[in-house]
């Protein structure tokens, strides 16, 4: 079985470490992990790894946010893997900051990269993990916020939250989202 698990995120310098790039921190420390090193690719910096007779192209798109669909269509298509078997991995100011959300499928929930990618599929029917990164930000300065980085101790803070979000791929794809949505939807890791 073979999935595409594509972290979320912009690529470039100014965009390390910032929340809107949880997507790529979170399959970086996967993909070390389990010893495997991305490649830029098409629309993309690549992994591949197995795991329990499953095989994972991890994904991080070189497309910027809004044109996310782009690459998860590609990828989707060159690796033949079909959309069922997609997890998208992204930020989620709705969330405290290192809490996850499992969903088998659903809205975009404003968040520009899952509006492209459903715009491109024609649907929202894939898998989606949401990692919080808290909403300490005054009214409508959303965007400014997800574009800063983590402060240092706010980082080193997170990093369980980051390897429980690594967790919770692996689980996915070894007992599916049902299951990994009872396990990881109510745990907590970092207390706020």
């Amino acid at each position: 079985m073979k999935y595409l698990i594509a972290g979320l995120g912009n690529i470039g310098r100014e965009y390390e470490k910032t929340r809107h790039n949880a997507g790529f921190e979170i399959l970086d420390i996967l993909a070390k992990k389990h010893e495997t090193a991305f490649a830029t690719k098409r629309y993309g910096d690549v992994a591949e790894m197995k795991y329990k007779g499953r095989t994972l192209i991890l994904l991080k798109p070189s497309t910027y946010m809004n044109l996310s669909g782009n690459a998860v269509n590609f990828w989707l298509q060159t690796e033949k893997i079909p959309q069922e078997k997609l997890l998208v991995v992204l930020d989620d100011f709705a969330l405290p900051a290192g809490q996850i959300r499992i969903k088998s499928k659903g809205s975009d929930g404003g968040h520009n990269g899952l509006k492209h990618i459903n715009a491109v599929l024609g649907n929202s029917n894939y898998a989606r993990l949401r990692f919080g990164v808290g909403n300490d930000f005054p009214q409508g300065f959303q965007i400014d916020y997800v574009l800063s980085q983590w402060s240092k101790d706010e980082y080193l803070a997170l990093t369980p939250a980051f390897e429980n979000a690594a967790e919770a791929i692996l689980s996915y794809v070894f007992v599916g989202a049902a299951r990994t949505m009872n396990i990881f939807n109510t745990k907590k890791i970092i207390e706020t």
